[in-house]
């Protein structure tokens, strides 16, 4: 819709100059979507226009998702039909998780390197290992694949297996986590507005290639050992966010919804979006050389595929949690199978509100 917009509309940009900047903002954190506004608006009016462009399309999905959050933690919309209707939402949203993760290795795992880099971040998440551990290596040792400099990513092997050693120690298993109830909360702490804020601006900082990249980050903190959450929450987010006429990241405002109430949804949806506002309206015109620096688009390749690793291991742990009965599975196969034959962009509301109305009718006729 950028596109068709700027280029074919309104004719401000050619062709090749969009993808170029979609290029670059594709291979750096935040979300590429609301950051090309944010650039298109600084070409026009300067930094205010960049701001303004980036509000405008961050405001509407934002109100609609405050105004759909406040419904669901003020009134709990417990009644039976929206129950049913979240009862079936939440396998669709397991399968655009794991169609997601299809897509996006698809396009960043182009060689044998990342896909291993995957695998192994995969494995070590499994293990315990956190992502600022992970990703780091993630970086360095397709930096050093790309060299040819097997020592080296031999020796980072051997020191990332000495901290799975030391983790697994230092306390339980955390692959019990796979048995966590989806339907409970698994911490019960109120985070205070910095914690909120340090979720939310660590996952928009880490996001790379899409709004499915910042479901692990935000899931780990909103539903993890401290988390203010439960899974079934977490996917109810998801699922509101789906349907929603907004990027997708906008769910994020319902997770700090569940933390602090409407001002942990502010502060949640400010400190995810701040990364793309700040990258692009403070460091526009240095953006095209770093991205020419070949050194730093190979840590940033591995880095992705580390991502994606992190968004396997989330659609694996959704999985193993959410899809555990006879309707949830055919909801899930359906659905997956839906979104590779069906290309509309209308796809993903549509099956997401067409698997609610199959929870709500498998209600009806269970009863």
């Amino acid at each position: 819709m950028i596109r068709r917009e700027l280029v074919a509309e309104k004719k401000w940009v050619s062709t090749e100059r969009f993808n170029r900047t979609l290029a670059v903002y594709q291979a750096l954190p935040g979300p590429e979507a609301s950051e090309l506004c944010v650039h298109y608006g600084m070409l026009s009016r300067g930094r205010i226009g960049g701001l303004l462009a980036g509000l405008g399309f961050l405001l509407p999905g934002f109100a609609l998702m405050f105004l759909l959050s406040w419904m669901y933690f003020e009134y709990g919309l417990a009644s039976p039909v929206v129950v049913a209707l979240f009862t079936g939402m939440r396998p669709a949203v397991v399968a655009l998780v794991v169609r997601a993760t299809h897509r996006l290795s698809e396009h960043a795992l182009h060689d044998r390197n990342l896909v291993g880099i995957a695998i192994a971040t995969l494995m070590a998440t499994g293990l315990g290992a956190p992502f600022f551990v992970t990703l780091p290596f993630a970086g360095l040792a397709y930096w050093l694949a790309r060299r040819e400099k097997a020592w080296g990513a031999a020796a980072m092997g051997v020191v990332l297996v000495g901290v799975l050693l030391g983790i697994a120690l230092a306390g339980p298993n955390p692959l019990s986590q796979f048995q966590q109830d989806a339907g409970t909360a698994v911490g019960t702490a109120r985070p205070t507005m910095v914690d909120v804020f340090v979720s939310g601006f660590k996952a928009g900082a880490l996001t790379f290639g899409g709004a499915y990249t910042v479901i692990p980050f935000l899931q780990d903190d909103a539903t993890g050992p401290n988390g203010w959450m439960s899974q079934a929450q977490f996917l109810e987010g998801i699922a509101i966010g789906g349907i929603l006429p907004a990027p997708l990241i906008i769910f994020a405002t319902f997770v700090g919804y569940a933390g602090g109430g409407p001002i942990g949804a502010v502060t949640m949806t400010a400190a995810i979006f701040l990364p793309a506002f700040a990258i692009t309206l403070a460091g526009q015109r240095h953006l095209d050389r770093l991205i020419a620096d070949r050194r730093l688009h190979d840590i940033l390749d591995g880095i992705t595929a580390g991502v994606i690793g992190l968004i396997g291991y989330t659609a694996l742990f959704l999985l193993v949690t959410i899809v555990t009965d006879v309707f949830a599975i055919v909801v899930f196969v359906i659905a997956l199978g839906l979104q590779y034959v069906w290309k509309s962009r209308a796809a993903v509301p549509l099956i997401v509100l067409g698997a609610g109305a199959a929870g709500v009718a498998f209600s009806m006729i269970s009863a």
